[in-house]
């Protein structure tokens, strides 16, 4: 191995301690032990070391095909001392602001999509709601007086008809007194029959009056 290899070789392993001590901070920065179950943290870490172990590798590969010397344990344990106290406070410092950069970038973002696009339809879907709530209401309150008007014009054609038709029911009646009781008593069957059915109109239009009434009252 040349000396010109050597000393590439020496620089990169002090470059990768110094990266290492970063990955590592940067690693329990989101790891965080404490709220992780032991299991987690077991298979994290050997992912972490497995993958740290390659890239070091990688870059001894590159630097000098692979091979294994002693200083170049020397040069990685340097490149970590020199991160541990130069630079580990710093960059940690320096992590921490670009986290909390990305988070308020990403709070922004999506407070823009809120205000954008969340507020903007849920406002519409209110609206067309209540539109069609009311809607819903006027329609109730028209059909409502419309029944109630059809049932006042009903009520005067009724009174219209018992006045007009006065003068026939008292010649009804009159007939219906010297009527013989062979001819009574048939047409009081048919009477009956017919009060029986008038009698079950009416109670279903009250009881549906009733209902109609309440909904329109709800």
């Amino acid at each position: 191995m040349s000396l010109d290899t050597q000393f590439v070789t020496l620089l990169s392993m002090i470059a990768m301690g110094l990266s290492f001590g970063a990955a590592f901070d940067t690693y329990n920065r989101f790891l965080k032990r404490a709220k992780r179950a032991l299991w987690i943290v077991f298979i994290h870490d050997v992912l972490f070391w497995c993958m740290q172990a390659l890239l070091i590798f990688f870059v001894l590969f590159k630097a000098n095909a692979g091979e294994w010397r002693f200083y170049i344990v020397l040069a990685l344990l340097c490149g970590y001392s020199a991160y541990q106290a130069l630079f580990k406070g710093l960059y940690k410092k320096v992590l921490e602001g670009a986290i909390h950069l990305v988070l308020e970038t990403i709070h922004f973002f999506v407070r823009i999509g809120d205000m954008l696009l969340l507020k903007p339809v849920k406002g519409i879907i209110m609206l067309l709601a209540g539109t069609v709530l009311f809607i819903l209401k006027m329609a109730a309150k028209l059909a409502n007086g419309i029944f109630m008007l059809a049932l006042m014009i009903l009520k005067a054609l009724l009174s219209i008809v018992r006045v007009v038709c006065w003068p026939l029911f008292r010649l009804a009646a009159i007939i219906w007194r010297i009527m013989p009781m062979v001819l009574r008593r048939p047409c009081e069957k048919f009477f009956s029959k017919m009060a029986g059915i008038i009698a079950g109109m009416k109670n279903s239009i009250i009881v549906f009056y009733d209902r109609w009434i309440n909904r329109s009252s709800e």
